[in-house]
């Protein structure tokens, strides 16, 4: 790498570090369009600090988030309005999952962290029939039309970060302090595996390094 390209490589690091924002909360609408109106049981896996079930809430009857993290979990619990619909749980979402059925089950840049296939199965399991299933995931860029659309997704990072802290230096949300862990799935990879186990599965690629997976139980 030419020593200009890895000047231009840490000015941008440094200009993204000093304006973070949360590329996973971005998609919390998007998830929102993909559901009925009003749903029984939701249940949010990788739930964070809370954000997505809290959401899911005003929608459902009731919602379950699950974390591996205890600390995130007491995180989450203390950010939730007394009386709201939703309860935060410690699990490992690869295998330890409050028993279902589920309508709606969501899962935001997780699944990256577990076996894959095997996670998918099981989130399979937990859904009620009829039930949809979005996740929101990382994948391993190798393509050039992949390239291509990080380098578009790395200027609108840019745009967005300035617009939404206002050109002032920012600390990241909670939700984006914890260490990600790099995607190893390029996104053919994600297609092949989620159809064997997700017959009919809509994926598709999305900015800011995102795929979109739903999938509704007939």
């Amino acid at each position: 790498m030419t020593a200009p390209l890895t000047g231009v490589l840490r000015a941008l690091d440094e200009f993204n570090a000093a304006h973070p924002w949360d590329h996973n909360a971005h998609y919390h609408r998007w998830i929102l369009r993909q559901l009925p109106r009003r749903f029984a049981r939701a249940m949010d896996v990788g739930s964070g600090t809370g954000d997505l079930a809290r959401l899911l809430a005003t929608r459902a009857a009731s919602t379950q988030g699950v974390d591996v993290d205890p600390a995130i979990v007491a995180q989450a619990r203390d950010l939730t309005p007394p009386g709201a619909p939703v309860t935060f749980t410690t699990g490992d979402a690869g295998t330890d999952l409050p028993s279902g059925p589920y309508d709606v089950i969501t899962c935001v840049a997780t699944i990256h962290h577990l076996p894959f296939t095997d996670t998918l199965a099981l989130l399979r399991r937990h859904l009620a029939p009829g039930g949809t299933l979005v996740v929101v995931g990382l994948y391993r860029e190798r393509s050039l039309g992949d390239h291509l659309l990080g380098a578009a997704a790395s200027l609108l990072n840019i745009v967005t970060g300035w617009l939404k802290n206002r050109g002032r230096r920012t600390p990241g949300p909670v939700s984006m302090t914890a260490r990600v862990r790099p995607a190893t799935m390029t996104f053919p990879d994600v297609v092949r595996e989620a159809r064997r186990v997700l017959p009919g599965a809509h994926l598709r690629r999305r900015l800011f390094w995102r795929y979109t997976l739903v999938w509704r139980e007939s």
